[in-house]
C-alpha cells in the first residue's frame, strides 16, 4: 500500500523501508486513533498517518513521541475557537479553520484530506510532517523551534546547540524578510510566523523539496540532516 500511496516511502532504501515498517507497528500499538466529525477510520488510514509520522524517527535515538497519546482525525478542515490578546489587554474571540494541530500534551489533530494530499504529493505541504515536527519540538516542554538535539556525533552538545541556534535564527530572519518583500521562497510563508512554525515548515521542505532546500539553504539543510540523521537529497 505504501509503495503506491506514499512516494517518499518508495524512495527509501530497502533497509530504511524495513526500519520504517517496524516503527509503524510500534506507533500503531502505542497510540490511539479517533475519527471525528463522522469520519470512520480504516486500518489503511492509520498506517498512512503512522508512516508519515514515523519517517521523522528513522535512524534517530528517540522515543515514539512520548507526550502523545491520541491522533484525532477529521474528514477535512475543522473549526476551532480562538482568542487574540492585543497589546492593550483586549481579548477578541472568534473561530478559525484548521488542517492540523499539535497539542503540548496528549494529542495531534489532523484533517484527513490534507493528510492524504501530503502523503501523495511531494510539494512541501505535508500536515503530518508539520504537526509531528511540532511534537519533536515540544518534547523539552517548549515550542520554540529548538528540539532536543540528541545526535551529537561530531560536535559537543553545547557546540551543537550554538550551531543550531545560529543557523536557524539567520534562516528564520531571512524568510521573514523575503516574505515581507513578496519574494518567492522554497519554504512556505507560514514559516515566517514564529520559530516553532519555521522549524515545522523547514521539516516539510527538507523531506519533500530536498534538492531545492540544499541548493538555496545549504546550512539549514545541513542542520536538519544532522538532526534527522537522513539525507533526502540522496534518495533515488
Amino acid at each position: 500500500m505504501l509503495m503506491e500511496s506514499f512516494p517518499l516511502f518508495a524512495r527509501l532504501s530497502a533497509a530504511d523501508q524495513r526500519e520504517l515498517e517496524g516503527h509503524i507497528q510500534v506507533f500503531l500499538a502505542e497510540k490511539a486513533f479517533e475519527g471525528c466529525g463522522g469520519l470512520v477510520l480504516t486500518d489503511e488510514m492509520k498506517v498512512m498517518i503512522a508512516a508519515q509520522a514515523c519517517l521523522l524517527l528513522l535512524h534517530r535515538r528517540t522515543d515514539y513521541y512520548p507526550g502523545l497519546q491520541s491522533i484525532l482525525v477529521y474528514p477535512c478542515s475543522y473549526s476551532v475557537e480562538t482568542k487574540h490578546y492585543s497589546d492593550h489587554g483586549v481579548v477578541t474571540e472568534g473561530r478559525a479553520s484548521r488542517l492540523g494541530e499539535s497539542w503540548q500534551q496528549g494529542a495531534v489533530v489532523l484533517a484527513w484530506d490534507a493528510t492524504l494530499h501530503g502523503a501523495r504529493s511531494a510539494d512541501g505541504q505535508n500536515v503530518v510532517l508539520h504537526e509531528f515536527a511540532h511534537q519533536l519540538d515540544q518534547e523539552d516542554g517548549r515550542a520554540d523551534g529548538a528540539p532536543i538535539l540528541t545526535n551529537s556525533l561530531l560536535r559537543g552538545r553545547a557546540d551543537r546547540y550554538r550551531a543550531w541556534t545560529r543557523v536557524f535564527r539567520c534562516e528564520f530572519e531571512r524568510l521573514r524578510r523575503e516574505v515581507s518583500a513578496n519574494i518567492r521562497t522554497v519554504m512556505d510563508a507560514y514559516g515566517a510566523t514564529d520559530p516553532a512554525e519555521f522549524f515545522a515548515v523547514a521539516t516539510e521542505c527538507f523531506f519533500e523539496k530536498p534538492d531545492e532546500m540544499l541548493k538555496q539553504h545549504p546550512n539549514l539543510y545541513a542542520e536538519l540532516r544532522s538532526f534527522y540523521q537522513q539525507d533526502p537529497a540522496q534518495w533515488k
